[in-house]
C-alpha cells in the first residue's frame, strides 16, 4: 500500500469529522485493450453535490509547450457552468469523453473514455478547483495494452472500470460500483480500522493519565499519613520525657 494512499485515508478520517468531502480516485490501475470503452473511477467521499462546480480531467504529464507563450493548458474533459467546455479540449479526446452528469449531485465524477488507443495510456488527474477540502484532486492510471484482449475472456471478468456500454447519460448501472453510495470494502474497512486504533490510543492515553494522577494522589496521602504518625510519635516521646524529668 502506497504512502500517498495512507495519507489520503488519514485525511479522510479527520476531514470526515469536519464534514469535508475528499476527491478519491481508484488506487488500482485501469487496464483495457485498444478500441475498448473504459471508466476512470473517481468520486467524493462523503458524497457532495458538484453540479455547480468546475470538474477538470487532465493528463498531468502533458506540459504546455514552453516555446509557445500563447499555449494553454488543454483538458481531457472540462465541465464548467453545468456543461462541457469543448474549446479547451485536447483534440485527440474530442467526442470521446463524458461524465455521468446525472450522478454529479451524488459526487460521482468518474470519466468515461470511448474507443481508447495506445496513446491514451497514462495518468489522469481529476481536479475540482473550488472544492472546500484538503483533498481536491486525485490521479487515476490507465494502461491500454494490445495483449489485454488476449488475456481477457468471459470466464475472467474485466477490471470493474472496463465498460462497453453506451452513453453514461442513458445508464448508470455499469458505474454502480463507483458511486459514493457503493463504496468498496477497502474504502470502508481502512478508515474504520484507523478510527478504532485512534480511539483506542486516545482512551489508553486518558486511562494512563488518570491512573498516574490517582497513583500520585495515593503517594501524597501516604506521605501525609506517615508525616502525621511521625509527629504523633514525636509528641508522645516528648511527653514521656517530660514525665520522667518530673519524677526525678
Amino acid at each position: 500500500m502506497s504512502s500517498s494512499f495512507i495519507i489520503v485515508v488519514l485525511l479522510f478520517i479527520f476531514s470526515s469529522a469536519k464534514g469535508e468531502s475528499l476527491v478519491i480516485g481508484s488506487p488500482q490501475i485501469i487496464r483495457a485493450a485498444p478500441h475498448d470503452d473504459v471508466i476512470l473511477p473517481c468520486h467524493l467521499d462523503p458524497p457532495f453535490n458538484v453540479e455547480g462546480l468546475t470538474v477538470e480531467w487532465s493528463k498531468p504529464d502533458l506540459k504546455p509547450d514552453p516555446s509557445d507563450r500563447l499555449s494553454r493548458v488543454e483538458y481531457v474533459h472540462l465541465y464548467r457552468d453545468r456543461r462541457e467546455v469543448t474549446d479547451m479540449k485536447l483534440p485527440s479526446y474530442v467526442s470521446r469523453t463524458s461524465l455521468f452528469t446525472d450522478d454529479l449531485k451524488h459526487g460521482n465524477i468518474s470519466l468515461k473514455i470511448s474507443n481508447v488507443t495506445l496513446a491514451d495510456t497514462g495518468r489522469y488527474r481529476c481536479f475540482i478547483p473550488k472544492l472546500q477540502s484538503r483533498v481536491k484532486e486525485s490521479v487515476v492510471q490507465l494502461v491500454v495494452d494490445l495483449d489485454f484482449a488476449k488475456t481477457s475472456s468471459p470466464e475472467t471478468p474485466l477490471h470493474p472500470g472496463h465498460n462497453e456500454t453506451g452513453d453514461p447519460k442513458d445508464s448508470t448501472d455499469d458505474t454502480a460500483d463507483f458511486t459514493p453510495g457503493a463504496r468498496s470494502s477497502l474504502t470502508i474497512l481502512i478508515p474504520v480500522m484507523f478510527s478504532v486504533i485512534l480511539l483506542t490510543s486516545v482512551i489508553g492515553g486518558l486511562g494512563g493519565y488518570f491512573y498516574k494522577q490517582q497513583h500520585e494522589e495515593q503517594k501524597q496521602n501516604l506521605k501525609l499519613e506517615g508525616d502525621l504518625l511521625d509527629q504523633q510519635e514525636s509528641g508522645l516521646l516528648s511527653g514521656a520525657s517530660c514525665q520522667d524529668k518530673d519524677l526525678t
